[in-house]
C-alpha cells in the first residue's frame, strides 16, 4: 500500500505542478504565448505521462473524484478510498507549495488567482454558480466514462493513458472559461489553500460537483457495459 500511496502522491503532485504551473508561470506572460490551448495540453500531458510512469503501481487515479467513480464502478476497493484521497490531496498541496515558492521568487510577483477555480465574479468568463455546477458534473461524468472505457478488458491494451490524457485536454479546452476547470477536488483544494478567501468559500462546489459527476459517470458505464461488481 505504501508504494500505491506514494505513486498517487507523485502523480497528483505532477498534475498540479505541471497543469497549474503552466497557467501561473507560462500563461501569465503574453510573450510566452501558450494560452488556453497550452494550459489544456499541459494538464492532459501530466496525466498521460504519470499514467504510464506509475499507473501500473496505483492505477493512476491522481484525483479523488476518479477514485470515488472507480469504487462505484467496482474497479477499486472502497476500503482504500480514504487513503488514496489523502495521498492525492497531500500531493496536490505539496505541488502548490513548490509552485508558490517559484512564482513568488520574482521581483514584484503577484500570484493573483493562482489558477484557482471559481464561479460568478471569480469565473474567468463570469459564469454563474449553476453554469459551474452543470459543467463540472457533466465533464467529470464523461471523464469517468473515458477512463472506464479505455481501461476495460475490451479496449486496446496500452493506449488508455493517451485517451485519458487527451480527454482531460478536451475538458480543459471546454471549461477553462467557465470555472478554470476543476474535475479534480485535490487540484482545487491545493490552489485554494494559497489563495484563501473567496477560493476557500467556493471550494465546496469543486468537491461536490466532480464527485457527483464521477458517480454518474460510473453508473452510466455500468449501464453500458457488461462489467459487474
Amino acid at each position: 500500500m505504501r508504494s500505491k500511496l506514494l505513486a498517487e502522491f507523485l502523480g497528483t503532485f505532477w498534475l498540479v505542478f505541471g497543469g497549474c504551473g503552466s497557467a501561473v508561470l507560462a500563461a501569465a506572460f503574453p510573450d510566452v504565448g501558450i494560452g488556453l490551448l497550452g494550459v489544456s495540453l499541459a494538464f492532459g500531458l501530466t496525466v498521460l505521462t504519470m499514467a504510464y510512469a506509475v499507473g501500473g503501481i496505483s492505477g493512476g487515479h491522481f484525483n479523488p473524484a476518479v477514485s470515488v467513480g472507480l469504487a462505484v464502478a467496482g474497479r477499486f476497493g472502497k476500503s482504500d478510498l480514504g487513503s488514496y484521497v489523502a495521498a492525492q490531496v497531500l500531493g496536490a498541496a505539496a505541488a502548490a507549495l513548490v509552485l508558490y515558492i517559484v512564482a513568488t521568487g520574482r521581483a514584484g510577483a503577484d500570484i493573483g488567482g493562482f489558477a484557482a477555480n471559481g464561479y460568478g465574479e471569480h469565473s474567468p468568463g463570469g459564469y454563474s454558480l449553476v453554469s459551474a455546477l452543470v459543467i463540472e458534473v457533466v465533464l467529470t461524468a464523461f471523464f469517468l466514462v473515458i477512463i472506464l472505457g479505455s481501461t476495460s478488458a475490451k479496449a486496446p491494451a496500452g493506449f488508455a493513458p493517451i485517451a485519458i490524457g487527451l480527454g482531460l485536454t478536451l475538458i480543459h479546452l471546454i471549461s477553462i472559461p467557465v470555472t478554470n476547470t476543476s474535475v479534480n477536488p485535490a487540484r482545487s483544494t491545493s490552489q485554494a489553500l494559497f489563495v484563501g478567501g473567496w477560493a476557500l468559500q467556493q471550494l465546496w462546489l469543486f468537491w461536490v460537483a466532480p464527485i457527483a459527476g464521477a458517480v454518474i459517470g460510473a453508473l452510466l458505464w455500468k449501464g453500458l457495459s457488461d462489467e459487474r461488481d
